[in-house]
């Protein structure tokens, strides 16, 4: 694909490897333990929504009061990805996942020990909590770079699969919040990221030959902001990952509303949607690899159309909800992973950081809204139908763009790369 004022623009210098070369797969696995942590850490907030509504610690919260406080990390996590990942180009993986794993520690600590005070004290905990969610701007580079193309879209899918943090939020916060103190989750996750930090310092190593670009941070972002792929992987990209994420956090509010469960049954029925999604991220970046992403990426949002619609009638959670909740996790999962496999396919190595950075944002964003939407609609119309039913027809604007702009965007690149 066209690569304009790739000369002024991507100058780069060589960096050279730190030690004798290391395993990629030994990289992978520590990029994608380092993005679980992350991940775990930006979801504290969400499964302890109900619990502090119904216990009356920060007075009585509307819905929409709720939806905010679990999409403020998200909001801040995304677009704190567009400089990001711009920084991982400059200073590779290594000193960026130690940077952003320290940072989260201060926000993590802060809400365990004061942040539970009052909701305003809490919103702010959670601005700064979002930092943690600008690790996955980090990590795609920096995978990418270990990986040849033809593995690229895998690779990036185990690294996804990082996502399941959040799993681990759903799975525990509750439980230690109840069971032991209500410190206890944010304690045990800000000593896992410290733990990472050093294990990330001491072993993770950036790929031999990575270029770090001289150009202005600024120079940089607008550049990748006028590439085709960057706003159409956007779209993609938030209604795939951005419709993960809001499940991830708001289906646990959904499910006690909808169908009167308890947040710690709630809980752990998201923890079974975010766990599929996390395993079949891998498996959309793989049968990217094989088939290509736009055949993964059309499957995907097919599903989501019929299974978002047939949801919106509320239907018996056991067996038939839980299908159309799973199938809906199992598409978006193969959605996200499938999305990076087509950045990787279409874009120049030296720009997938900041590509990456702009894309993350559309999906974190797409994550944002849809919480908040699903608040309001719920505060005035009792029903969460009308929200399935925009989620149904937003996946089927995304099938339409995979199918045609999408599918010439990557035809044009890889003949763009035959020819060179």
């Amino acid at each position: 694909m066209p690569t304009t004022n790739a000369s002024t623009t991507h100058q780069a210098s060589p960096v050279t490897s730190q030690q004798s070369t290391p395993s990629p797969w030994l990289m992978l696995a520590l990029a994608t333990v380092g993005f679980a942590v992350n991940f775990w850490a930006w979801a504290l907030l969400s499964p302890l929504g109900p619990v502090l509504r119904d216990s009356g610690t920060l007075g009585e919260l509307s819905a929409s009061q709720l939806s905010l406080m679990v999409a403020v990390p998200v909001i801040v996590g995304s677009v704190g990805r567009i400089p990001v990942g711009a920084l991982t180009d400059k200073y590779g993986g290594r000193v960026m996942f130690v940077v952003i794993s320290l940072v989260t520690v201060i926000p993590v600590l802060f809400i365990g020990y004061f942040g539970q005070s009052s909701y305003g004290a809490l919103l702010v905990g959670g601005f700064f909590l979002g930092i943690a969610g600008t690790s996955f701007a980090v990590g795609v580079p920096f995978v990418n770079s270990w990986f040849p193309p033809a593995r690229r879209g895998l690779a990036v899918g185990i690294f996804g699969a990082g996502m399941g943090g959040t799993a681990i939020s759903a799975l525990t916060t509750v439980k230690l919040y109840t069971n032991v103190n209500d410190t206890a989750p944010f304690m045990i996750c800000a000593i896992a990221l410290l733990i990472f930090s050093v294990v990330a310092w001491m072993w993770m190593r950036d790929a031999p030959g990575r270029t770090a670009p001289t150009a202005s941070l600024i120079s940089r972002v607008t550049a990748n902001a006028k590439l085709p792929i960057t706003w159409q992987a956007s779209v993609l990209y938030a209604v795939a990952f951005g419709g993960y994420v809001a499940f991830s956090v708001y289906l646990p509010v959904y499910l006690k509303v909808a169908y009167q469960l308890s947040p710690s049954d709630a809980a752990t029925r998201m923890a079974g949607f975010v766990v599929l999604a996390v395993i079949m991220r891998p498996v959309g970046g793989w049968l990217a690899d094989r088939f290509g992403p736009i055949p993964v990426l059309s499957a995907g949002f097919g599903v989501v159309v019929i299974a978002a619609g047939f949801a919106s009638g509320t239907p018996v959670l056991e067996h038939v909800g839980t299908a159309a909740f799973l199938a809906m996790a199992a598409a978006l999962g193969c959605g996200t992973g499938a999305t990076f496999a087509l950045i990787a396919k279409s874009t120049d190595p030296a720009r997938v950081g900041g590509v990456t950075g702009l894309v993350g944002a559309a999906g974190g964003l797409g994550g944002f809204v849809p919480p908040l939407l699903m608040g309001f609609i719920y505060g005035q119309t009792k029903s969460y139908s009308i929200g399935l039913w925009l989620l149904s027809a937003t996946a089927a604007a995304a099938l339409v763009l995979t199918l045609t702009i999408v599918r010439r965007t990557e035809e044009s690149s890889v003949k763009g790369k035959a020819t060179e």
